[in-house]
């Protein structure tokens, strides 16, 4: 398969690219899967994402896992993490975040398979773990643990 086909409709990779200042307007992008007849898990680990309490604004902080197992298409991972940053400036719940990032990534790619963790970190003393996931995993891909330990002090 020729490279230049397969990158010729990116627009962000390679360019500087302005920060999007809400999740509606992040785009993200997708390559062909040159490996599409071959079942595989792709792990995105963001152990920095933030967003904003919808109700006070303070910011909030959480280690997300992202795994997916994907068919015709891969995302391609500058727009992901635009995408990831353009929460910063975005109030919602530790659930509609972590769902959202699931749901969008499902939406652009059609994978077969993927399921995010949300690592919150504690607010009020309390931390939040969200998790999401599509469907049972691909019984005959090696999918590791997320390998984030319950709250103790994550660092």
């Amino acid at each position: 398969m020729n490279k230049k086909n397969i990158y010729e409709d990116l627009t962000m990779l390679g360019s500087e690219t302005a920060q999007p200042n809400s999740p509606e307007q992040a785009k993200l992008e997708k390559v062909p899967n040159p490996q599409s007849g071959t079942q595989f898990n792709v792990r995105f680990v963001a152990p920095e994402f933030t967003s904003l309490c919808p109700m006070t604004g303070q910011p909030d902080f959480a280690h997300l896992v992202i795994d997916y197992v994907p068919k015709d298409w891969l995302v391609e991972s500058k727009s992901l993490k635009l995408f990831l940053t353009s929460f910063r400036n975005h109030g919602a719940f530790h659930e509609d975040c972590t769902v959202s990032v699931g749901k969008k990534i499902v939406e652009t790619l059609d994978p077969f398979w993927l399921r995010i963790g949300g690592y919150w970190y504690p607010r009020g003393g309390i931390p939040i773990d969200v998790f999401y996931q599509t469907s049972l995993p691909p019984q005959d891909v090696w999918i590791p643990d997320q390998g984030v330990s319950p709250y103790r002090g994550r660092g």
